[in-house]
């Protein structure tokens, strides 16, 4: 599957960003999706994480209760819904999917068979 993040940009600490990853040549049903964001010097971090499902989702304690991803299977897209914006959440943004990916990988970037090219987000204070 071919994955293209799209929707960054530049907001004022406060403010809200909606990303979306549109998806191609897979079956995106069968795909957890997940968000991971990259800041200059640092790790790749994961943000968020949707399973096919479509129900369960998990979030990195550092946007839970800010961030909200979500899915439209018709339309092939993964949205990350960004809102209350830090200057700390500057990063490129990454979406991934897998196939069979497990509960206790989802966290881990390397166990991901396939990326978005990434969009940057900029948060000013």
């Amino acid at each position: 599957v071919q994955l293209q993040a799209s929707g960054g940009g530049m907001v004022q600490a406060g403010g809200s960003l909606r990303l979306s990853c549109a998806a191609s040549g897979g079956t995106f049903s069968r795909y957890t999706m997940s968000w991971f964001r990259q800041a200059p010097g640092k790790e790749r971090e994961f943000v968020a994480a949707l399973f096919r499902s479509g129900v369960t989702t998990y979030y990195a304690d550092s946007v839970k209760g800010r961030f909200t991803i979500s899915r439209d299977n018709a339309k092939n897209t993964v949205y990350l819904q960004m809102n209350s914006l830090k200057p700390e959440d500057t990063a490129v943004y990454y979406c991934a999917a897998d196939r069979g990916i497990i509960l206790s990988s989802i966290r881990n970037n390397y166990q991901y068979d396939h990326w978005g090219q990434g969009t940057l987000v900029t948060v000013s204070s």
